[in-house]
C-alpha cells in the first residue's frame, strides 16, 4: 500500500504547508525567515504569529530571530541560546518556552522534557498578552538553550 505524503500542495504562490498546516520554510537566522513563516501560516494562525512576534519584539527589545525546524526561534540579545519557539498545528498554535519551567506561574501545558512548558492558543481564543509579556521578560533573562 502506498504511503500518503506528509506535505500538501504548496499554494501557487506559496511554501509547503506541513502536517497540521505548519509552514516549511527554509533555515535561517534574523527577521527576513521568521516573517516569512508569519506570513504562510494559514488562516487565522498569521493573526496569532504577527501578535507573537510583535509581544516578542515589544517584551525584548533586539531579540534575535531565526527559523530552525519549520519553526521561529527567539533568542535574547547576547545570549547564543534560544528561550522561545511556536508551531503550528491543526487546531492550535503551540508556544514553547525552552526554559518554562522557570517561570512564574508556571505555563500550563507540560512536556516530556524538564524545563520545557507550553501555552497552545486556539482560534477565537483571548491571548492575556500581559501574561505573556512578562514570561517573556522572565524567559529571556534566564540563560537560553543552544541547539
Amino acid at each position: 500500500m502506498a504511503k500518503t505524503p506528509t506535505t500538501k500542495a504548496p499554494p501557487a504562490d506559496g511554501p509547503v504547508l506541513l502536517s497540521g498546516g505548519n509552514p516549511q520554510i527554509p533555515k535561517g537566522d534574523g527577521d527576513a525567515p521568521v516573517q516569512a513563516y508569519i506570513a504562510a501560516m494559514p488562516g487565522w494562525k498569521s493573526d496569532v504569529g504577527r501578535r507573537l512576534d510583535a509581544l516578542v519584539e515589544t517584551a525584548v527589545p533586539g531579540v534575535r530571530k531565526a527559523v530552525k525546524w519549520n519553526s521561529p526561534f527567539y533568542g535574547a540579545p547576547g545570549d547564543a541560546g534560544w528561550f522561545l519557539s511556536f508551531h503550528c498545528f491543526t487546531r492550535y498554535v503551540k508556544v514553547t518556552f525552552l526554559n518554562g519551567a522557570k517561570l512564574t506561574p508556571l505555563p500550563p501545558g507540560t512536556s516530556k522534557h524538564p524545563d520545557v512548558r507550553y501555552l497552545d492558543i486556539h482560534e477565537g481564543e483571548a491571548i492575556d498578552e500581559a501574561q505573556l509579556a512578562d514570561w517573556l521578560k522572565q524567559a529571556s533573562a534566564r540563560p537560553g538553550e543552544r541547539l
